[in-house]
């Protein structure tokens, strides 16, 4: 029925499902998560030393692969609403995807997503060392599960 279909080749149907990117940009890392509208999952952390324009070329590459239709992007605001420093980066992080990436990037909501990640690696029993280096690619799967879950998909 499919010829030349290999064993890792994904395969697209028409009307198919729509793909997720999630980022969570930290100040040494970007946590990464993908999904495919219901769950998501860890994809990858990369350091990256304030090197956005290098970050920015990774990110890109991952949603060409990946065939991502949207950019879930962690907006990390103060608790009292404003907007801080971690804040004003992430906004501009967003203006270089989206100069580099012809996505929709999504602002999401991220504030306490670090506590919940890091309370989820302890109830699994994670050292704190592996945690450290854990913590920001399941924050980001945090923001994206909270995408979808306010968008019901």
């Amino acid at each position: 029925m499919l010829k030349n279909v290999k064993k890792n080749d994904k395969i697209y149907l028409s009307g198919g499902v729509m793909r997720y990117i999630g980022l969570d940009l930290g100040t040494k890392t970007l946590g990464i998560s993908i999904s495919s509208g219901i769950i998501a999952s860890v994809y990858d952390t990369i350091r990256h030393n304030e090197e956005y324009d290098m970050l920015v070329d990774k990110v890109a590459l991952i949603v060409e692969k990946e065939h991502i239709d949207k950019i879930i992007l962690g907006y990390p605001k103060n608790m009292n609403n404003t907007i801080g420093e971690a804040a004003e980066r992430v906004l501009s992080f967003k203006e270089k995807l989206e100069s580099k990436i012809n996505k929709e990037v999504i602002l999401e909501d991220e504030r306490l997503t670090s506590v919940v990640a890091n309370n989820a690696l302890i109830s699994a029993d994670i050292s704190r060392n592996k945690r450290k280096k854990k913590v920001d690619g399941i924050a980001s799967v945090v923001i994206l599960s909270s995408y979808l879950d306010r968008k019901g998909n």
